[in-house]
């Protein structure tokens, strides 16, 4: 059985789109996590993923964060992510991903 996910966007009164994942970003819901995040970078200006609901990543979840950073970069965009905490926030500073995204302990640290 597949993993599932649950997204949603808010956008901020500072400029900046959050867009939430909760759940597992694994090998399983990586592409559909890109694909949203993929049309949110192209759209706005400012994204933070909100990931205080994700539970696990994987390296193909570190891969995603890795493409729309780079894609961000590439149009100029910000990107960045938020919330991280026990396990995946541990996953994120051991792969050094913190310092590439600037991670951000919540979304008012923005």
């Amino acid at each position: 059985m597949a993993s599932e996910i649950v997204q949603k966007e808010t956008k901020l009164a500072n400029g900046w789109l959050a867009w939430s994942v909760e759940g597992r970003i694994d090998i399983s819901t990586a592409d559909s996590v890109y694909q949203s995040g993929e049309a949110i970078v192209e759209r706005e200006e400012k994204t933070v993923l909100d990931m205080s609901g994700v539970v696990y990543i994987s390296s193909a979840g570190l891969r995603v964060l890795l493409r729309l950073l780079k894609k961000a970069k590439k149009e100029g965009k910000e990107f960045t992510v938020a919330g991280a905490a026990g396990a995946v926030k541990t996953v994120l500073t051991y792969s050094n991903m913190d310092t590439l995204l600037n991670l951000r302990e919540s979304l008012d640290d923005l």
